[in-house]
């Protein structure tokens, strides 16, 4: 009798019907009828698996907007959407008001240090209170729900060449809640039923000062 091995894709690590990306899962080759080995990730253009790539981020992102679906992000975790946008707000961020006495840098490095060392005590936070999700999975959807933020961020920046007034400062300061208000409840929504029912306030809180710093940075930064 022929029994025939599921084909596993490479980045999705499942049967290629329900894909998710994210896992690590090593394919294997499956034999068709005729015995020819069929095509897997291996044999696939680069360019392909880019695509793949950065739909599998789009997708988070959607996610992330619409924040629904619980376990999209924790069970297809990955961490290139949050590198993508630590990079992007720490390259905003940075300072240009004087180019001869400051190139940036610290701030540059700043913002990572806020991003990745902020997530991992999120993260450190929510495993010592018993929360049952991985160390990565956590990080991706801490990083992950840094899309509102960084939204805000540019709709600040659109703000800031646009004029200098209290009004638009009140503009700024609205945009801003608004992406930390949304981050926020975004990662309630995906990290919250990981946590003990007696000890949810405890692990929301590390993550309401996570957000509320970097939407201050977004808050505060003035390139002029």
């Amino acid at each position: 009798m022929n029994t025939a091995i599921p084909k596993l894709d490479m980045y999705n690590g499942m049967e290629s019907n329900s894909p998710v990306e994210g896992d690590m899962s090593i394919p294997m080759p499956n034999n068709d009828l005729a015995g020819n080995m069929e095509f897997n990730t291996l044999d696939e253009p680069v360019s392909e698996t880019i695509k793949r790539d950065l739909k599998a981020v789009g997708s988070k992102f959607k996610h992330v907007l619409y924040p629904t679906e619980k376990t999209s992000l924790l069970k297809e975790w990955d961490l290139w959407g949050p590198l993508l946008l630590c990079t992007f707000m720490a390259m905003v961020l940075q300072g240009t008001e004087d180019a001869d006495s400051n190139d940036g840098g610290p701030e540059f490095a700043e913002v990572f240090v806020i991003v990745w060392v902020g997530a991992f005590v999120v993260t450190l936070n929510s495993k010592l209170l018993g929360g049952h999700i991985s160390f990565f999975q956590s990080v991706c959807v801490l990083g992950y729900c840094l899309l509102p933020t960084a939204l805000a961020l540019v709709a600040c920046v659109i703000l800031l060449y646009t004029g200098q007034s209290t009004f638009f400062f009140v503009l700024r300061f609205i945009v801003s809640c608004v992406g930390f208000a949304w981050a926020t409840i975004a990662s309630m929504v995906f990290l919250g039923d990981s946590q003990p029912a007696g000890k949810k306030g405890l692990a929301v809180y590390p993550m309401f000062l996570f957000y509320f710093v970097i939407s201050w940075l977004v808050l505060s930064h003035n390139p002029h």
